[in-house]
């Protein structure tokens, strides 16, 4: 895991170099240095990339632990001596703005002193790069045949016990049908995906050997495809089993055309079991002759790439998790085989077996290691603590199945997954924060796209069935929010205790005689879990109370420091400070409280989420952060002007306040102008906020300052809508704007809107009597549109009709007023997704013309509309109706429509149906406070309606 230690200082090595960097004028003189230096961690980057590849048996090698310390040491002593020489030349935490603040370092003995630094860690990087260079002298780092034992016997011995089949009837069924079912022109390709344990090979073993499949097929073969996949070992698999003659065992093609020849003009089957890679499919596919009909080829595997690239469309099966009945079913069939069932032994085995969490490999190990145990004492301390028991020991033989899949991702995936480890176990975690966390932590490549870098690990960490999607966006293109299951979850714990890549503390808060806590972080408490009867530690943090430490109500906060050399861990709770690089909160219940911070210590912070931390105005000390990529926190006020010292920053997001016992009327806040200075900014989250005009360009006639890396933007002002504050944000993919404008001369701002050429989606809130009068007006690029509370005329869809790409739109909580909606214009061409949620439409007159390849269609709290325009049984493209809280004629309607579907000759579309609670005062009440807006009340007043408008939605 040295590669995410590398990784890291190479991102702050490019950061400093980079040519709009405010360093540049700190580091001129040290430039030849810094870049000498970059080289070497460059190639070293490269090797330790291809080392890792190879060794895939998760400890650490000597050799990575000396590239891991090295490169911790080297980024901790760069960043620590510039912070140092920076704030002790600006002593003072405000008052200095801009360039003036990273100006160069005058004093001729600091820069010496730098210098020499620089050159001692070149060395220690040269000393580890003769130790790589020996490595790659001796040609192969590990014998490939080492690499593919997956378990040992005993292990084996496991995956024989999970051969009892239980609960998984109706999917063998479903796999024995659509195998010898209608014939194809070519093999149907079936695979079964599914996270290690969950009981793949079990259930295909099942199919291969049922007697339909047996009587069906003419030729039936097994192969077992592993990780490193051995293609000349498959294909004499595969030939073994169709009981070909004799052939040449050595030359790989020769195998393959004996074969495809075996095999040519039979009815096959082949099960190619544990398929890691698309490349072994790509290996071997072209083996299996596409003409015989009837043949079919199942296979198993972790990865949903590998399922996509080689599964027949519609027939891939991917298994869950067993239910409780079946859970225990199967528990109770291996601990007691063929033995009656003692009564009280069934109270403490369901209890077992439902911690087991449905994972049948799981189930099946600890119902093995019962099965020779017939005191009650004995199941009763596994009951204590049965989790522990399957996984803290690192050599547990379930646990190894489940550290196979882990030790085989690459170095990136590996440190992604294990920040699952750092929010409290059955999180569900918000996507986009966990990405830019990623982001901010610095082992992404610097890509230009890294948003999109960040997005393809989460789906490969998806792909491997190693972490579960809890909520998709609408139209099922973004994951929202994710988890991991529990044994998944306690893997990524017991990987970060290990401290290769972090180390993992919970902060003990201080707790004077005061009302506001304080957030000093005058002690560490080394990470532990708490288990049996003790209090979940997961949810409950630590204050200190005079010399004793206990659980406290305000939620947990932990920190996360960089390793240091081994001999030289001593936990000084000052060098613990120091080493800090990122602090989370994490609440005990959705209360928010008051916490004072002290942050002045953590001079190399890179992440700040205090998110659940009730701040007054914006804390100073942030201002000394320089090194802060990531910063979520909730307060009000406006910004201050040194906020451009943050120079890294990459993600910066004020959250709302909850509006229950609302802690302050108004979320608007003011930008300085100095925010242009923060080059590096990617995300911009507020409730809502205004933006200035940049600052021009020293030297550039008529140019002004922009956000260059800018991808999201919300909640923006329209009064910062200005030709110039667009220019400066023309890269921005994800806009969002709430709010009014009563000042003369506005209605045209958003036309602005038309010069963002990047931009694909547009969140609009209020907004009224704003909207452009024209189609060409918004950008051509938008694919998604959200309006909200936007109160238009439905006759004005038909300008949105004609925007050329919009796949996506959103209408909430009267974004469209009036009770008819008949549209005029053959628009929406390629409209996917139409959700109406919250109005007073009644008739809808609309035909396929209006919504030619429309997919989706989803209402929400419609409570007058009569029906769905019966037309859209004329969609072909249709595929779901989904009803929420709408009153049971829509549902009749979509029945309808179903049903005139089906006797079209198209696919019927599925209808789903689901009640939430009404809220049926809400209609009154929302007209209510956009009837005050509209009597021209001052701003303040303005944005505290605007806040209450959302919150009652």
């Amino acid at each position: 895991m040295a590669h995410a230690s590398v990784a890291s200082l190479m991102r702050t090595i490019e950061s400093l170099l980079t040519s709009n960097s405010p360093m540049q004028s700190l580091i001129c003189d040290l430039r030849e240095e810094f870049c000498a230096l970059h080289e070497k961690v460059r190639s070293l980057e490269v090797f330790i990339e291809s080392f890792e590849k190879i060794n895939v048996f998760g400890k650490m090698t000597d050799f990575e632990v000396e590239v891991n310390e090295v490169a911790n040491s080297i980024e901790y002593t760069i960043l620590l001596d510039l912070t140092e020489t920076i704030m002790e030349k600006n002593k003072s935490t405000i008052g200095i703005t801009g360039s003036r603040f990273f100006e160069g370092i005058s004093n001729i003995w600091t820069r010496r002193n730098i210098r020499k630094c620089l050159q001692k860690l070149a060395k220690d990087i040269d000393r580890v790069w003769k130790v790589s260079a020996k490595i790659q002298d001796k040609g192969k780092l590990a014998s490939k045949e080492s690499t593919v034992q997956e378990f040992p016997s005993s292990a084996k011995d496991i995956l024989n016990v999970e051969n009892i089949m239980v609960g998984r009837d109706d999917q063998r069924k479903r796999l024995v049908e659509d195998l010898t079912r209608s014939y194809s022109s070519k093999p149907k390709v079936i695979p079964i995906i599914g996270m290690a344990g969950i009981g793949k090979t079990t259930l295909a073993n099942e199919v291969y050997n049922d007697a339909c499949i047996r009587s069906h097929f003419d030729v039936c073969a097994w192969a077992t495809i592993s990780q490193q996949h051995n293609v000349k070992e498959i294909l004499l698999t595969l030939l073994r089993s169709t009981k070909s003659d004799t052939f040449d065992m050595n030359d790989e093609a020769k195998l393959a055309d004996r074969l495809q020849k075996s095999l040519k003009g039979k009815r096959y089957l082949i099960v190619l079991d544990d398929m890691w890679k698309t490349e072994a499919w790509d290996a071997v596919r072209l083996c299996f002759p596409s003409e015989n009909k009837g043949s079919g080829i199942l296979l198993t595997t972790r990865n949903t790439e590998v399922a996509r690239d080689a599964g027949t469309e519609n027939l891939s099966l991917k298994m869950g998790f067993m239910c409780p009945d079946d859970s225990w079913n199967l528990f109770k069939s291996v601990a007691f085989a063929n033995e009656a069932l003692p009564s009280e032994f069934e109270t403490i085995g369901k209890q077992i077996a439902k911690q087991c969490h449905g994972l049948p490999l799981t189930i099946a190990v600890v119902a093995g290691l019962l099965r020779s145990k017939r005191a009650i004492e004995d199941w009763e301390n596994v009951a204590k603590d049965v989790k522990s028991f399957v996984t803290n020991d690192v050599d547990e033989r379930c646990s190894r199945v489940l550290r196979l899949s882990y030790n085989h991702l690459p170095s990136d995936l590996k440190t992604c997954l294990l920040h699952f480890g750092i929010f409290p176990e059955d999180s569900e975690i918000p996507a986009k924060n966990l990405m830019r966390i990623w982001m901010a932590e610095g082992f992404l490549k610097l890509e230009n796209d890294l948003e999109g870098g960040a997005e393809k690990c989460l789906q490969e960490l998806v792909d491997r069935c190693l972490v579960l999607v809890c909520k998709k966006s609408q139209d099922g293109t973004k994951i929202r929010s994710c988890m991991v299951h529990d044994l998944i979850y306690d893997l990524c714990v017991r990987e970060i205790q290990r401290e290769n890549i972090f180390i993992m503390n919970d902060i003990v808060l201080d707790y004077p005689n005061s009302e506001c806590q304080s957030l000093s972080m005058q002690k560490l408490q080394p990470f532990k879990r708490v288990s049996g009867d003790e209090i979940d530690y997961c949810r409950y943090g630590l204050y200190r109370a005079g010399d004793e430490i206990d659980y406290c109500r305000y939620g947990l906060y932990r920190a996360l420091l960089t390793p240091v050399h081994r001999q030289l861990r001593d936990h000084d709770n000052n060098d613990l400070l120091k080493r800090t690089r990122s602090i989370f909160s994490f609440p005990l219940n959705d209360s928010i409280y008051g916490l004072k911070l002290e942050l002045s210590h953590f001079k190399l912070l890179k992440v700040l989420d205090v998110s659940h931390v009730r701040i007054d105005n914006f804390p100073v000390q942030i201002l000394s952060l320089i090194w802060l990529r990531y910063l979520s926190l909730l307060c009000r006020g406006n910004i201050p002007p040194e906020i451009c010292r943050l120079w890294n920053l990459q993600t910066f997001i004020v959250q709302r306040q909850n509006a229950v016992n609302a802690w302050f009327l108004s979320d608007f806040i003011t930008f300085p102008e100095e925010i242009w200075g923060l080059m590096q900014l990617r995300h911009l989250k507020l409730p809502e906020f205004y933006l200035p005009n940049p600052p021009s360009v020293s030297g550039g006639k008529g140019s002004h300052m922009v956000f260059s890396n800018i991808q999201t933007i919300s909640y923006l002002s329209p009064r910062c809508c200005t030709e110039e504050v667009i220019m400066g944000i023309q890269n921005v993919k994800e806009l969002g704007i709430s709010g009014n404008v009563t000042v003369t001369g506005s209605n045209g701002l958003l036309n602005n809107l038309v010069h963002l050429q990047q931009l694909e989606t547009l969140s609009l809130i209020f907004c009224s009597d704003l909207l452009p009068a024209s189609a060409k007006s918004f950008p051509a690029t938008v694919k998604k549109l959200k309006l909200k509370s936007t109160h238009l005329s439905w006759s004005y869809l038909d300008i949105i009709a004609e925007m050329p790409n919009l796949e996506v739109l959103k209408l909430k909580d009267y974004a469209c007023c009036g009770e008819e909606w008949h549209p005029n214009v053959k628009g929406f061409t390629r409209l996917k997704l139409l959700l109406i949620e919250l109005n007073d439409l009644k008739y809808w007159k609309a035909t396929d013309n209006n919504f030619p390849v429309l997919e989706r269609l989803v209402l929400k709290e419609c409570c007058y509309l009569k029906e769905i325009p019966i037309e859209f049984a004329e969609i072909h493209s249709l595929q779901l109706i989904e009803l929420t809280s709408c009153p049971p004629g829509l549902g009749e309607s979509a029945a309808q429509i179903q049903q005139e579907q089906e006797e079209l000759g198209n696919n019927p579309v599925n209808v789903r149906v689901s009640c939430k609670k009404a809220f049926p005062k809400y209609r009154e009440f929302l007209g209510l406070l956009f009837e005050k807006r509209t009597q021209g009340e001052d701003e303040q007043q303005e944005h505290s309606i605007g806040f209450y408008l959302i919150w009652g939605v």
